[in-house]
């Protein structure tokens, strides 16, 4: 199971929110790049970089953050927020992303994200389904749509993603554990999951490995020190 940190960032500082309210708003640090490179320092080998400004905003806002810790570490990114054009993901992996996650847009125009599935291949686009009570939500999270999250993941299935990162919203930032029951019922329609938001302790992501989870994405956690990067980096 790939461990994968992530580092989300507003007006190009290193945050965290809860429950993906802008209002709840802590920043860890001025430099994402000194986060990104502790990670790599640590063993950490992948990192799920987030810009909540352009998820927010519907553009990419913070690309230069992606750019710097892109070139100045050996991380495997996925980045996501704000992604809408062709030119945007072509943008993001020039930038230095590997893949790139598909939110919003996959709600709002599955047109679009079926294209960038032909056009830049299955395994480099993610498939971003945050839901709050089963039902997926868009725009940083600040809007829910009527889509059932299982319907989702497996209008996408058939047509070649092969990965999906779910973060049940409620459990986000919370440090309250994660959705257990959600992750296996996801795990049935046979594609990676990446579960995210809630990881709160080592036996979390123990648990998350043993499910059968692809990757575990870890936030809060690691920053307010319920998991260390020692106990990650020895399940990698």
């Amino acid at each position: 199971m790939k461990i994968i940190p992530a580092i989300d960032i507003i007006g190009g500082k290193c945050v965290r929110l809860t429950q993906g309210d802008y209002a709840q708003q802590t920043n860890y640090n001025e430099n994402p790049l000194e986060v990104a490179k502790m990670f790599e320092a640590a063993g950490i080998q992948y990192l799920h970089l987030v810009d909540l400004d352009g998820a927010k905003n519907g553009r990419i806002t913070n690309q230069a953050v992606l750019e710097k810790i892109a070139k100045n570490t050996s991380l495997h990114i996925d980045f996501g927020g704000g992604l809408k054009t062709d030119e945007d993901v072509q943008a993001a992996f020039n930038s230095g992303a590997k893949q790139i996650t598909a939110g919003s847009i996959a709600v709002k125009s599955p047109e679009t994200v079926y294209r960038w599935i032909a056009k830049f291949s299955a395994d480099k686009i993610i498939l971003g389904a945050d839901c709050r009570n089963r039902k997926i939500s868009v725009n940083g999270w600040q809007q829910e749509s009527e889509l059932d999250v299982i319907d989702f993941v497996n209008q996408y299935k058939t047509k070649g993603i092969q990965q999906v990162i779910c973060t049940d919203i409620s459990k986000d930032g919370m440090l309250q554990g994660p959705s257990f029951e959600l992750y296996t019922e996801l795990l049935t329609t046979g594609i990676g999951l990446v579960a995210s938001g809630g990881v709160t302790t080592i036996n979390d992501v123990v648990m998350l490995k043993q499910m059968g989870c692809t990757g575990a994405i870890i936030g809060k956690a690691i920053y307010e020190g319920t998991i260390t990067l020692k106990q990650l980096t020895e399940l990698c």
